[in-house]
């Protein structure tokens, strides 16, 4: 596909040093080098700088921030890559607790609450990242992705999977063993799929259960274990929208670490057209014409709010509205 890396998270190429998680020695060396820094990050919110929050504030590994003891379930900072500037980490500080917190605001479908930590300028805040993915640079939204999908993987992976113990973080966060059985647990990451699912001219969309109003997206699910791409696809449109799908393509994918998934944007080609949705899965699934998504995406039409900037799917549909995804 043209343009494959191009989607938000992808395409920075950060040299990610998995020679230096197992060495101790190196490790230690790229912690103490001059040019270390480390971004912020609480409750999987990185913390950006700027005017438009439009970049990711770093800190020197001698900063107070990292020996304030406000990790939560990662206590040192994680090793991210390197770059030209130097070795790059992730601290959390996930257990500092702002005052006057409003738990609810975190809950939201798209948490716009601003946290601002303790020394920090005003314009240095933790936002949440689905709010400023689309004004970072390919380079920090990778590492903000990265992070994320890292830091959550350990909060909710405390224990070992094969007997139970508490186990440790290991390889500079990139694993974590268990001191009792000696198993070794590794990043999750899950596979979906999203489709761009054509019929002449039109492209289904559907909508989830307690989305806004008017927010329509790509049908998209997890891939089941045994399952090729394609047939994925096929399953997937089947169950949720009762649309047959026959050829289908691989197009581009996206790192999506809401909380930790890798998104398959694929194509297909629909041989039905009647819908007839599954209601626990989808809440409706609509056929929308070429020129109707064209509206959507200049948000005037009457019904369909316009694709989420950043995700696969408004990606996929640029591309295709384009003419640009082969």
């Amino acid at each position: 596909m043209k343009h494959a890396e191009q989607v938000t998270f992808g395409g920075s190429g950060l040299d990610r040093v998995a020679h230096l998680r197992g060495n101790p020695q190196a490790l230690a060396e790229a912690r103490t080098h001059p040019d270390a820094a480390s971004i912020l990050m609480w409750r999987g919110k990185p913390m950006v700088c700027g005017s438009d929050g439009d970049r990711l504030a770093f800190v020197t590994m001698q900063h107070p921030a990292l020996a304030a003891g406000h990790g939560r379930a990662v206590t040192e900072p994680v090793l991210l890559g390197q770059d030209d500037t130097g070795p790059l980490f992730a601290t959390d500080l996930s257990g500092w607790l702002p005052e006057g917190l409003d738990e609810a605001e975190l809950d939201r479908f798209l948490d716009t609450s601003l946290q601002c930590y303790p020394g920090f300028p005003d314009d240095h805040v933790f936002a949440e990242l689905r709010q400023v993915m689309t004004r970072l640079n390919p380079r920090h939204a990778e590492l903000a992705a990265t992070a994320k999908a890292l830091i959550s993987w350990h909060e909710i992976h405390p224990f070992c999977a094969r007997c139970g113990a508490p186990s440790d973080i290991t390889q500079a966060g990139w694993q974590r063993t268990c001191p009792t059985c000696g198993a070794h647990h590794f990043p999750r990451t899950d596979p979906v799929v999203i489709m761009l699912i054509t019929h002449g001219s039109s492209v289904l969309m559907g909508r989830s259960p307690g989305w806004p109003e008017g927010m329509y997206s790509l049908l998209a699910g997890f891939i089941e274990p045994g399952e090729t791409l394609e047939a994925a696809v096929r399953r997937e449109v089947w169950e949720e929208a009762g649309v047959k799908v026959g050829e289908v393509g691989y197009l581009a994918s996206q790192p999506w670490p809401f909380p930790a998934s890798l998104m398959f944007g694929c194509w297909g080609r629909a041989e039905t057209r009647d819908i007839t949705i599954d209601p626990v899965e989808i809440e409706d699934a609509i056929w929308v014409p070429r020129s109707e998504m064209m509206d959507a995406f200049a948000g005037t039409h009457p019904v369909i709010k316009p694709a989420r900037k950043g995700a696969i799917a408004h990606f996929l549909l640029q591309n295709w509205l384009a003419d640009t995804l082969e």
